[in-house]
């Protein structure tokens, strides 16, 4: 099974993958049903969850009824305990919708919901992220995960999701990071995608941050917290949940 998900990863393009997963996640779900792991996003409990990675391998983090990963089913977490996203009116842009999210966030009427993406299926605005075609101080709240580390000109994306965050308002801004790295390493004449998948950890990415990523966040204008929000859960909970202990969450704000 792993080798058969890593086949597909490294040569289906996302769009497609987003499309043929409407009718795996059913399947997947019924026969990893159980008890043992539970995926927070919609309560469901199974039996194990299914592995996942590009080049790297992570055992046991895919949770087959939502194909959420780890930073998903924390995201989500500190979304539900720590925010009044759910309830209170708020305009929110969505970079590259992820499919554990799009229906929930869509059917929630308090949400102002708005998704973005060059490529994606999901997508209401096909956006180039360093050149968005919305308005200054827009919006209340801004989801864009995983999209930065493919992204050339990253600063520049970053400014523009400066720009269109309203004064007071909140980014969730997630990548992969790796935290014994302190400079982000970038190397624009890396091409090959399997020289970019050995080195930046996925053939699509064009760097791989450090723990200066939200240094660089911070010089854009936010105001950036790295948070550790598995530390408000016990041992127990986090292998439930399946989450990765210590991962940081940049939440950033943009002064009101």
């Amino acid at each position: 099974m792993r080798s058969v998900f890593n086949f597909f990863l490294n040569r289906i393009p996302r769009p497609w993958l987003i499309r043929i997963s409407h009718w795996v996640r059913p399947v997947l779900a019924l026969f990893y049903r159980g008890s043992r792991y539970t995926d927070p996003i919609d309560g469901r409990s199974y039996k194990r969850f299914l592995d996942y990675g590009y080049t790297r391998i992570r055992s046991n983090v895919l949770s087959p009824g939502t194909l959420s990963l780890e930073r998903h089913r924390l995201f989500w977490l500190y979304l539900k305990l720590e925010t009044s996203f759910f309830e209170s009116p708020t305009k929110v842009l969505h970079f590259a919708p992820e499919q554990a999210f799009y229906k929930r966030f869509r059917k929630l009427k308090n949400l102002d919901y708005t998704t973005t993406d060059l490529n994606s299926p999901l997508a209401d605005v096909k956006a180039d992220i360093c050149q968005l075609p919305f308005a200054d101080n827009e919006y209340d709240f801004i989801i864009c995960n995983h999209v930065l580390e493919h992204i050339p000109d990253d600063i520049q994306a970053m400014k523009e999701l400066f720009r269109v965050l309203a004064p007071g308002g909140t980014a969730i801004l997630q990548v992969p990071y790796e935290a014994d790295r302190k400079q982000t390493f970038q190397d624009d004449s890396i091409t090959d995608p399997e020289e970019r998948s050995r080195i930046f950890g996925q053939y699509d990415h064009v760097r791989v941050y450090g723990m200066d990523y939200f240094e660089r966040l911070a010089k854009v204008g936010f105001e950036v917290e790295a948070i550790d929000y598995t530390n408000q859960f016990s041992a127990e909970q986090i292998d439930r949940y399946r989450l990765a202990k210590g991962e940081l969450l940049p939440v950033c704000r943009k002064p009101a």
